[in-house]
């Protein structure tokens, strides 16, 4: 029912006296349409220049010129009303039929179809009933679009680098936030300061959304990893910007991973809906973003400690598999013992084997000098007469003969063996000291010097063909 406001009073009754005076059989002229029709419109303006109604909204719709049109109407009236694009772009909430509204304005005519209608400067959902069937209405329909699907929630990271916080900057609700995050994980963290309640609030949110979505990776100002939309408690109208479908479209087009954090844990509103988490308070969003350092660092420790367990353990296995290995393997001595002996057969059958070498090699030219062509075999006689002139050579250098040619002398035991060192030949006692030109017996005396022995001896020759036992010689 439309009703002034108290402090207003109606018109001065000009205009009602206008109309009386011209009742049918006076001699007052006849009024035109226009003035008509004027006289009402500044009687019903005039008398209700300022009212509240409320009623249902029916035939509601929005015309290309950004003007909102409906009626309202109760069980046994209803009324026209019009909302001018500069209002109704202000508007918190999507005006649909059957919403119980609360209508500010004022009452006016049309005269050009003899109606009347109200013009609404601001419309606001009538009681938490009415404000719950139109959250209803919209979470049916958006959940519809699949703005809600489980499909579309993404996993949050396990510890992000940059968190970007959409609130109030002077609430108590970031000092929270930011407080939790300090106690558990000290993070970088970026606030876009929003409205959260009112006139406006939703669009401002939306747009921080969005502006955290559009940073780009590497950039001046750090791109979020995880980004939490909150506010503190309050009444359904005081958190139904965040019911509002431009947050909750922004929140389920975000491509950064969100937690909504409005109201307290018995507060619901689209915007939980949309998030990919939902944290029943601001702190416990904080909670859900970062784990606890402390723990963090004793994990590493304890992974960095089975680590180096397993690498100790390996290298222990290692190390006995190598042990064992090593006990199969043939002692050094063993495996020098027949290269030695194979050593000193050569060396024995060193003269004897050159020899026969020749004496062969005299037979391969033979043979192959009756086939071969004279020039052929001349250079193949020039290369071998090469070779066997190096071997002599190399034969003549070996020949330890040389040496004692020098003045040098060998120093054997009485068994025949190789005399090395000093100690070895006061041990002996009796030497055999061999020259180039034959052998001279000598015995070692107390004070360390050989003593020749009784009488000279002749010089005797060794023979090349009868080697003395022990280690012998070469030739």
């Amino acid at each position: 029912m439309a009703v002034p406001f108290p402090d207003e009073a109606p018109g001065d009754g000009t205009d009602a006296r206008l109309l009386a005076e011209a009742a049918p059989g006076d001699n007052v002229p006849p009024l035109s349409v226009s003035q008509l029709s004027a006289a009402i419109k500044r009687t019903v303006e005039d008398g209700f220049a300022r009212v509240r109604v409320r009623g249902e909204l029916s035939g509601a719709k929005r015309a290309a010129s950004g003007h909102f049109y409906a009626a309202l109407k109760d069980d046994n009236a209803l009324i026209d009303m019009v909302m001018w694009k500069g209002q109704a772009a202000r508007l918190a909430f999507r005006p649909e039929d059957g919403i119980e509204v609360i209508a500010t304005g004022k009452l006016t005519t049309y005269p050009g179809r003899s109606k009347y209608q109200l013009v609404v400067e601001s419309l606001e959902v009538a009681g938490e009933g009415a404000l719950m069937l139109l959250f209803e209405k919209l979470k049916a329909r958006l959940g519809g679009e699949g703005l809600f699907d489980r499909d579309r929630k993404q996993p949050l990271p396990y510890l992000p680098r940059t968190i970007g916080v959409v609130t109030s900057p002077t609430g108590a609700v970031i000092r929270d936030i930011l407080h939790r995050l300090a106690d558990r994980c000290p993070s970088h963290v970026i606030v876009w300061p929003v409205l959260v309640q009112g006139e406006g609030a939703a669009a401002q949110v939306a747009a921080a959304i969005r502006g955290f979505d559009a940073l780009a990776p590497g950039g001046k100002v750090a791109r979020p990893d995880l980004v939490i939309v909150a506010r503190g408690g309050g009444s359904i109208e005081d958190l139904w910007a965040f019911n509002e479908e431009v947050v909750v479209r922004a929140i389920a087009d975000c491509r950064i991973p969100t937690i909504s954090a409005v109201g307290h844990e018995t507060d619901v509103t689209l915007a939980d809906y949309a998030a990919d988490m939902r944290a029943p308070t601001p702190t416990a969003a904080a909670e859900m973003a970062v784990p606890v350092r402390a723990e963090l660092q004793a994990q590493l420790a304890t992974w960095g400690g089975r680590m180096i367990g397993a690498a100790n353990r390996q290298q222990a296995l290692r190390g006995e598999r190598l042990t064992a290995l090593a006990r199969h393997l043939p002692r050094r001595d063993a495996l020098y013992a027949p290269q030695r002996q194979r050593l000193d057969d050569v060396g024995e059958r060193l003269g004897r084997g050159q020899r026969q070498r020749l004496a062969m090699l005299g037979e391969r030219l033979g043979a192959r000098g009756a086939a071969l062509r004279p020039a052929l075999l001349a250079r193949a006689w020039d290369r071998d007469r090469a070779k066997l002139d190096g071997l002599g050579r190399l034969l003549a250098s070996l020949d330890p003969r040389a040496l004692l040619s020098r003045g040098y002398a060998m120093v054997r035991d009485a068994g025949g063996a190789i005399v090395t060192s000093a100690a070895k030949a006061r041990d002996a006692g009796h030497l055999r000291l061999q020259f180039a030109d034959g052998e001279l017996p000598v015995t070692v005396g107390e004070g360390g010097d050989p003593a020749p022995s009784s009488g000279p001896r002749p010089a005797r020759k060794a023979s090349p063909s009868a080697p003395k036992a022990g280690q012998g010689e070469l030739f």
